[in-house]
């Protein structure tokens, strides 16, 4: 991590992962009879993903009836997956820290928002009266809304409920430490997701051939607005169309220049001259060793994440036979991590050429006050809902990704001071360290503070207060009802054809 301090940026390192969550009292802390259940979700959460969804894969394994061998066999896949994830991240935010530091030293960058990354943003989260049942509470949530028709996802990524609870913290402590907001918040943003991956399942199953799958993660569901509007307007450009290259594309384009892993070569060799501070031996061992580092990073993402894609077919392909023969072949969705699609090669084309575009951004905006540097290793993420809109096409994904990230700084600067708030009163009460902002420094975070899903519902909640939250609901209602006419829509009509 790093800290901003006058000119400079220092370098604060810790393990990110688990989080660590404490279960001191809060003011506010459900308390009495939910205290055994708080517990048992905060060792779930201590866990952490790696050991949490080979568990969980293993159960739903067995529930839809796949032998216990397989079942295990896909559970740790996942499990080895995000164990290579964390690896392959820790590579790429390791090694370009100082260097990072370094630019910001040469070119006396003074912004005042400390990026906490994401890890510090999930241990807030989980620390909070709101982030103590959330789990719970949404998969209550979840399994009413399967009944009721209103989304057929089943959100099982436990791991990333931290979303959930990030946003109905920061409410629950900007509406004076009212639980009634704070549930409020995270469940709006719950129930909100569910429909969106909903919405988009049809198409990310094409793109993906994932058959069964969608991704109820809100900082993905986030950019579907602006890829939407965005694909839209650059659509009806006269001779844009002309423009339609994917990183298959750029390879036959510009040759071996257009492999991702040559990409990253290139740009990690610019990060480490824009970071010399003396041209010298050192200076072309840095980076020539940078280079290949980010190359790396470009050619090992995708291997590891085939792991999650060999572990989860056998319970994709379970379930939908499951599906089929109980419930007359109606749908439903496994709701799982982006993690599993991050790998595509225009993922890794356009997050890597973002990555100098928006800290060059974040110094140039007008009253933007963030540095994104350990959120960079999340680039990937915003991208797994955008493809399937764009059809892959570079020059729109990285257009769409531009716009989004101009919008996101400015939505992290505008919850910063919350973010604080939060994150301040979080380590009072369980001296959690990665909770811990810098004396001086705002607390800022890509995921989930960049969120336009999350940003909506903070700002409402602030600014509009009773009318934010009669609008939140409202919006949130409709979409689901349009949603259930959409759901009952293809039930009649898939059970005509039989």
């Amino acid at each position: 991590m790093f800290i901003a301090f006058g000119n400079s940026i220092k370098c604060i390192t810790y393990n990110p992962s688990p989080i660590k969550v404490t279960t001191p009292s809060l003011q506010g802390r459900v308390r009495g009879g939910s205290s055994i259940m708080e517990a048992v979700f905060s060792y779930i959460i201590n866990l952490g993903a790696s050991v949490m969804m080979p568990i969980l894969f293993t159960i739903i394994g067995l529930c839809i009836g796949l032998k216990f061998g397989k079942s295990l066999l896909s559970g740790l896949y996942v499990g080895v997956g995000f164990v290579g994830l964390g690896i392959v991240t820790a590579l790429l935010t390791n090694n370009f820290k100082d260097p990072l530091t370094s630019i910001s030293d040469i070119y006396h960058l003074q912004l005042n928002i400390f990026d906490m990354g994401w890890p510090a943003a999930a241990a807030v989260a989980y620390n909070t009266a709101v982030g103590a049942l959330i789990i719970p509470i949404c998969l209550g949530v979840n399994f009413l809304m399967v009944l009721t028709k209103t989304t057929r996802t089943v959100n099982i990524d436990l791991w990333n409920y931290w979303h959930f609870a990030f946003i109905g913290a920061v409410v629950y402590f900007v509406k004076d430490q009212s639980l009634a907001w704070g549930y409020f918040a995270a469940i709006v943003c719950y129930m909100f997701t569910l429909v969106m991956a909903d919405l988009t399942a049809e198409k990310f199953q094409k793109h993906y051939d994932l058959d069964g799958i969608s991704i109820p993660q809100p900082f993905c569901q986030s950019f579907v607005p602006f890829a939407i509007a965005i694909n839209w307007l650059l659509d009806r450009i006269p001779g844009f169309s002309k423009l339609d290259i994917d990183a298959e594309g750029l390879k036959k384009k510009f040759g071996v220049l257009g492999e991702p892993l040559i990409l990253g070569v290139i740009v990690g060799a610019l990060i480490g001259a824009l970071s010399v501070k003396e041209w010298n031996s050192d200076a072309a061992k840095t980076i020539l060793s940078l280079g290949v580092i980010m190359g790396a990073v470009m050619e090992l993402i995708p291997r590891v994440t085939k792991l999650f894609i060999d572990g989860l077919m056998p319970i994709s392909q379970k379930t939908k036979e499951v599906v089929e023969k109980n419930f007359n072949g109606k749908k439903v969705h496994i709701g799982m991590s982006p993690a599993l699609v991050i790998g595509h090669p225009t993922t890794l084309v356009v997050s890597l050429l973002l990555i100098p575009t928006v800290l060059f951004l974040a110094v140039v905006l007008p009253g933007n006050q963030f540095l994104p540097l350990a959120s960079l290793a999340g680039m990937f993420y915003l991208f797994p809902m955008v493809l399937p809109i764009t059809k892959n096409n570079v020059v729109k994904t990285f257009i769409i990704g531009l716009v989004a990230l101009i919008f996101g700084l400015y939505f992290v600067t505008d919850m910063s001071a919350d973010f604080t708030s939060a994150a301040n009163s979080v380590y009072a009460a369980t001296q959690d360290a990665a909770a811990k902002v810098p004396e001086g420094f705002l607390a800022g975070a890509l995921d989930f503070c960049s969120s336009l899903i999350g940003w909506v519902i903070f700002r409402g909640c602030k600014s509009l207060d009773y009318i934010g939250m009669g609008l939140l609901a409202g919006f949130t209602v409709v979409m689901m009802f349009i949603n259930r006419k959409r759901i009952v829509e293809d039930e009649k009509k898939n059970a005509n054809i039989k």
